[in-house]
């Protein structure tokens, strides 16, 4: 890949800028269903977002190449919404409004043929090293959560947020996209956030996500434990594992 720009990389995953694509590259480890999962979900989020002002970027191909399987997609120039907030010294409330703005609009969007949320994090749950009880508690306590149909992308942050020189955005990294409920979805970003040692930005963004939503605040947070253990088998260390494993009560 000398030819290529890296520009992002995981134990599992590489990412390379080829002109105007993006190249995903999976190492052999990654299960080949996943990755064709992934552009199909991805294809179905690009077409469902078509009529709106917030974008995914199109799929190109899956193709393999030097021997690993690989998702192709448009190369989307422009700032990711998190180096914006960090070149904003002074008020970076304007950006973080934006933030849920999208955020909102997103979820306004039906895709119905995505995976269903519920399924997926019983399924996370069951991954996870937790005592047979307290996995027992999460699955109970997941079953009486309020359902609903709404497009959640799983990892919404602002650096997968890019705005474009013509500030058009595009959201990006569908891996983790289903259909639920939007209060699991805000109480995911808000535990990234405070992963992240943000506690205050993390406080900030669900105030103002349930105030321009509706939401109330503490049926966001009620979602933590049961986000948190589903957030566990995709971890990227052990140290974000073991902040997670701290949110189950």
């Amino acid at each position: 890949m000398e030819c290529y720009e890296l520009i992002f990389q995981r134990p599992n995953k590489m990412i390379y800028r080829a002109g105007n694509q993006k190249l995903k590259m999976f190492s052999d480890r990654y299960p080949e269903s996943d990755i064709l999962n992934e552009a199909l979900n991805q294809v179905r989020v690009e077409e469902a977002l078509r009529p709106t002002a917030v974008k995914a970027p199109k799929l190109v191909e899956v193709a393999i190449y030097d021997e690993k399987w690989t998702i192709v997609s448009e190369f989307i120039e422009g700032k990711t919404l998190e180096e914006c907030m960090a070149e904003c010294t002074v008020d970076i409330s304007k950006h973080l409004q934006r933030f849920v703005e999208i955020q909102l609009e997103l979820c306004r969007v039906e895709v119905p043929l995505l995976a269903p949320l519920f399924d997926k994090m019983h399924r996370k749950i069951d991954k996870t090293r937790l005592d047979d009880a307290v996995r027992e508690e999460l699955h109970q306590r997941l079953d009486v959560m309020p359902v609903q149909d709404r497009l959640c992308h799983g990892d919404f942050h602002p650096s997968n947020i890019i705005i474009t020189p013509e500030d058009a955005v595009y959201v990006i990294d569908w891996s983790h996209v289903t259909r639920g409920n939007i209060s699991a979805d805000a109480a995911r970003t808000y535990l990234s956030f405070l992963c992240h040692k943000r506690r205050s930005l993390a406080d900030d963004y669900l105030r103002l996500f349930c105030s321009m939503s509706g939401s109330d605040e503490d049926h966001v947070k009620s979602w933590l434990p049961l986000v948190a253990a589903a957030s566990i088998d995709k971890s990227v260390d052990e140290r974000e594992a073991e902040f997670l494993y701290g949110c189950i009560k």
